[in-house]
């Protein structure tokens, strides 16, 4: 799994990655909020260790990029801070979508229990996504049953949610399988 940090002391950010490596984790740098928030844009990870104070965008600013982006994987976000105590910031920090923090200095035991967590998030919300993508159709009736809509006409579904008209046919295969076999035996009964 890749790991995005974004750390401008350069002693926590090698301490970090290294920790990261030697745990299995791909990792990408950044300096500030603006180069993780490009590095990010152009390839979402799914775990992103942010410090909170930065130049450029700081933590809250890039959290706030990350959960603004559409269509995207759900992303752990983990703030690092030297704010130990500050309740009203936490608040503030978790409003805003952080999902864990840890304290500065780093604690090698508590970054592990965390990305432990942060997998195991992730998993869970990779398969509930696959399931709300899975559509209903009745198997008798062929209607399908979409969210917030309810039972319609597989062609009502595709006209409605991929804009197209629908016209029918038969497939060649039910065809020489089904239908042929039928018209020629109303044939010999029409023959008789």
């Amino acid at each position: 799994m890749n790991v995005l940090i974004a750390e401008d002391d350069l002693i926590s950010q090698n301490l970090l990655k290294t920790n990261l490596q030697q745990m299995g984790y791909q990792v990408a740098v950044a300096s500030d909020g603006e180069e993780a928030w490009r590095i990010y844009d152009t390839c979402p990870t799914r775990i992103v260790v942010s410090d909170w104070l930065m130049p450029c965008l700081d933590g809250l600013g890039l959290l706030e990029r990350i959960r603004e982006r559409k269509n995207a994987d759900y992303t752990y976000f983990i703030m690092l801070t030297a704010n130990v105590g500050d309740d009203q910031n936490y608040v503030k920090a978790m409003d805003a979508g952080v999902d864990d923090f840890l304290s500065k200095p780093l604690d090698r035991s508590q970054l592990k229990m965390r990305l432990r967590v942060a997998e195991r998030i992730l998993q869970s919300t990779s398969r509930i996504k696959s399931l709300e993508n899975i559509l209903t159709i009745c198997t008798y009736t062929k209607k399908v049953n979409f969210p917030e809509e309810g039972w319609q006409t597989i062609e009502e579904f595709i006209q409605r949610h991929l804009g197209l008209q629908v016209s029918h046919g038969i497939a060649p295969d039910y065809y020489e399988r089904v239908i042929k076999p039928q018209l020629e035996e109303l044939r010999e009964e029409n023959n008789r």
